[in-house]
């Protein structure tokens, strides 16, 4: 198995602490894929305004259609997580 070197969130600063802190806000904990970005701050900010753009954002797909969407999707890309 792959290793990917993660900033932990006790020792997170700057971007990645604020959007560790962010996601503990959202989801009560900070989820690997938010770990897997640490090491590129500006990557990891950008990913997560689109993510919240695309989840949260103005839309004619309800919420619950946008979860639905990206469940298929993962699961057509055997995606586990």
């Amino acid at each position: 198995m792959a290793y990917i070197n993660t900033i932990d969130p006790d020792h997170a600063d700057g971007i990645v602490k604020q959007e560790y802190e962010k996601g503990i806000h959202r989801a009560g904990r900070v989820y690997n894929i938010l770990k897997i970005m640490s090491q590129s701050p500006a990557a990891l900010k950008d990913a997560m305004r689109m993510y919240l753009t695309i989840m949260h954002g103005a839309s004619e797909l309800s919420r619950a259609q946008r979860e639905m969407i990206a469940t298929v999707v993962s699961q057509v890309n055997h995606c586990k997580y």
